[in-house]
């Protein structure tokens, strides 16, 4: 067995992450903000890998279930004040009151891990009302929509540009928001990084219902200025740790 050890900017992460996975790791370690180390078995050619990932380090690992530690590290999580998060390969029960969500670590983004998919979840729980029809933006895992079923929205639609993500999230189309409908959304929420927010927005913008709610985030608190300029007035800014969310409202 053999690992690469390879740095990677933040909002890059989770697609380096799913990489790896489609190139068959057998178990992926975020060493921290920075770097993560991936393991492979004898099967997999080091070269091949080195040239998909240039500037990897290639190390060799003493023999042990690299699979099984991987797995050890991710615990059940709860997020805001009703959700719990859980490995997919567990069977923890979620605790009285909140709602339980499977997710598998590593395959998509939004594994509720990160700042701004915890700020997402968090104002989901305020905004979304039974019978509301929420769009997830760049769904990536499918946790955002899902979350949003979960607290009693009527229709959730989701999409992305990657048809992994799709594929893993198990609900939406492989697009963007251009393909969506004018005025079909009360809430929508998009969780993307500040370049594609500020490129989307008119259509963001555009799928809201008269009084509806966007929801921003993806990106930090130095870049909200920008995301900010594309935007309608914000409600509220909210952050956690360095990473914010913008909560709009429709410009109807």
């Amino acid at each position: 067995m053999f690992s690469l050890e390879i740095e990677c900017d933040p909002d890059d992460r989770d697609l380096l992450i799913a990489e790896l996975w489609e190139q068959g790791s057998a178990g992926i370690l975020e060493l921290d903000a920075l770097r993560v180390r991936a393991f492979f078995d004898d099967r997999a050619n080091p070269d091949a890998l080195l040239q998909l990932f240039p500037g990897a380090a290639l190390r060799p690992v003493e023999n042990r279930d690299w699979v099984a530690a991987a797995r050890n590290l991710l615990q059940p999580t709860e997020v805001g004040a009703r959700f719990y998060l859980v490995p997919a390969w567990r069977d923890d029960p979620a605790p009285p009151g909140r709602l339980r969500i499977a997710v598998n670590p590593g395959m998509a983004f939004g594994t509720g891990v990160h700042e701004t998919t915890r700020l997402c979840m968090e104002a989901l729980e305020e905004f979304v009302q039974p019978g509301m029809a929420v769009l997830d933006v760049g769904t990536g895992s499918g946790i955002l929509a899902q979350a949003a079923r979960l607290l009693g929205a009527a229709k959730t639609y989701a999409c992305d540009i990657d048809a992994m993500a799709i594929k893993i999230a198990g609900h939406g189309f492989v697009g963007s928001v251009d393909a969506v409908a004018g005025a079909s959304a009360d809430l929508v929420v998009a969780n993307i990084n500040p370049r594609t927010i500020r490129r989307l927005a008119p259509d963001l913008l555009r799928v809201l219902r008269p009084a509806g709610t966007l929801l921003a985030s993806g990106f930090e608190m130095p870049e909200v200025p920008q995301v900010q300029a594309a935007l309608p007035p914000a409600r509220e800014i909210r952050r956690k740790g360095d990473w914010a969310l913008i909560i709009a409202a429709s410009a109807c």
